[in-house]
């Protein structure tokens, strides 16, 4: 493929993840942006009791249910001549394993703030995560249809609570459940918003107009006007210029306000943040930073989905492309095996819809049939050797016995445990000398449990006992002045063997790990898996 025609691919290209605390409404902010992509004709609320519509992106049953996401899900759409591919995260904490994992696949983030909350526990530490890798952030602040904070007011928040400069791209109109639409200050532009009589389900009209428009005035009426140019004034007195590679670096935030329920603000929102968000960048593996248009094909995997298909039983790995052109069928170095594979059956992703693609470019996200060789962080390449550094591993910090009920079904359970776990979805611990029976499960939030239960269940047919222990610390061993099983330890502390084989023992507080470490010169335990 001629040169020019890449480099084409890649600029046109959008890779972003959305994050939030829980209830910011990060699902109906994706389904939004889905509609105004024409990817969707009717967009389904979680929350919207008109409509009977689930959200395109949550599609386990389990997530239906609850109304909140617990896998990130993908989708890609084309917009204005874009090429957009948007990794949904789950907001709940119990979740943020996967959270943290997808935001390695994508090349900048929209922070979503609940207008009425501010800023949220979860997003404070997304937030951190993302600044850590230098992600561009863009923050969204929605729900201004209802009593929410005021705007100034949330903009130091930003600062405070975040420690990040931002810049209002627009500013809102009529606050208090009287939202009516946004100024642009770059266009200074006043855009307003007509009733929206489909509940969110369809694209919303507005009338676009400068402000000295008497039109606007008349619109508006005098207060809403008055307190508009009041504030237009202010912020121009006060505010940070724009610098846009500022943003880039993750230094400063674009702030654009909306409401993702009653669709007010979506379109304005996505044709700014398209217009300044990076295309793909260069991704280091390893000692190497390999560029997007390097020629020689490189991807990494981020995230193994089982079961997206209940009649299939497949397993989905989903692949980052970093460099060069992806062809259907393409023979690729795998550096979890050391061996050649084929790529013969990719996907591209629409939530649970699936269609095969011949051709993908740097940064899109494809699925890969994984008959079952892939692991999170393996690196496919034309070029050997390579290896992806970049995904972070988080020690479990609540662990149960689980078993299966009924000691027939050991092959199904013992199946099911193992797709799970490769999905990263729990992390599975075997004792010493005890059979198959059993495993040790650890995870990050009690949540997890359930999902492992709801999902064993409903998907392999497996009835589970959970018994729930006391420890809250998983330590590897990294190098040891005895045997594992000889060490001096207090009598609550287990030792376990991970999928690798390698021996960590399981702390029910911090005393007993210190207790390891004093008793036994020379042990040296490290909290995240070698």
């Amino acid at each position: 493929m001629a040169e020019a025609e890449l480099m084409k691919e890649i600029e046109r290209r959008r890779t972003f993840a959305i994050i939030s605390h829980p209830d910011a409404g990060k699902t109906t902010l994706t389904e939004k942006l889905l509609l105004y992509g024409g990817a969707i004709h009717m967009a389904g609320s979680v929350k919207a009791r008109k409509a009977a519509r689930h959200a395109v992106s949550d599609w386990m049953e389990i997530e239906k249910q609850r109304g909140i996401s617990v896998t990130s899900s993908v989708m890609q759409f084309q917009y204005q001549g874009y090429c957009i591919n948007i990794l949904d995260t789950p907001g709940h904490q119990d979740f943020s394993e996967d959270t943290y994992r997808t935001l390695v696949a994508a090349d900048s983030a929209v922070m979503l703030l609940d207008g009425a909350k501010g800023v949220e526990a979860q997003t404070i530490k997304l937030f951190h995560v993302c600044r850590m890798r230098q992600i561009p952030i863009f923050t969204f602040i929605n729900k201004m249809d209802r009593a929410s904070k005021d705007p100034f007011s949330l903009m130091q928040e930003l600062e405070d609570v975040l420690g990040i400069r931002s810049y209002p791209i627009n500013w809102p109109i009529g606050t208090d459940g009287d939202f009516k639409g946004v100024y642009n200050r770059q266009l200074r532009q006043i855009e307003l918003f007509y009733g929206d009589q489909s509940h969110g389900q369809a694209i919303v009209s507005s009338t676009r107009g400068t402000v000295d428009d008497p039109v606007f005035k008349e619109l508006l009426g005098e207060p809403y006007y008055s307190r508009l140019v009041e504030e237009i004034e202010l912020l121009d007195m006060a505010g940070d210029e724009f610098d846009l590679g500022k943003v880039l670096k993750g230094e400063l935030t674009p702030v654009f306000f909306g409401s993702a329920m009653t669709n007010f603000g979506v379109g304005p929102f996505l044709e700014d943040f398209l217009k300044m968000a990076p295309p793909p960048g260069p991704r280091a593996f390893g000692e190497q930073i390999i560029s997007p248009e390097d020629p020689n094909f490189t991807g990494f995997v981020f995230k193994i989905q089982a079961n997206m298909n209940p009649n299939h039983r497949d397993r989905i790995a989903f692949m980052r492309i970093c460099s060069g052109v992806f062809r259907r069928g393409m023979q690729v170095h795998h550096s979890g095996s050391e061996k050649p594979v084929r790529l013969a059956q990719p996907q591209q992703l629409m939530a649970q819809e699936r269609e095969s693609i011949e051709v993908a470019y740097p940064g899109d996200i494809i699925g890969l049939f994984d008959p079952g060789i892939f692991r999170i962080s393996d690196t496919l390449s034309t070029t050997p050797g390579l290896t992806f550094t970049g995904i972070p591993s988080f020690p479990a910090e609540h662990f149960a016995r689980v078993s299966a009920k009924d000691t027939m079904k050991r092959k199904q359970f013992l199946k099911g445990i193992t797709q799970l776990a490769q999905e990263g979805a729990i992390q599975v611990y075997k004792q010493p000398d005890i059979g198959v029976e059993e495993f040790v499960v650890g995870a990050v939030g009690v949540l997890q449990f359930e999902v492992l239960e709801y999902r064993l269940k409903n998907e392999y047919s497996v009835d589970l006992k959970i018994q729930r222990l006391p420890h809250r610390h998983a330590r590897w061993i990294v190098s040891s002045p005895a045997e594992p099983d000889q060490l001096n330890l207090t009598s609550s502390t287990m030792l376990v063997h991970d999928g690798r084989g390698n021996p960590v023992l399981l702390f029910e507080n911090e005393w007993s790990v210190n207790w390891a470490r004093d008793k036994n010169k020379g042990l040296e335990l490290s909290d995240i898996s070698p």
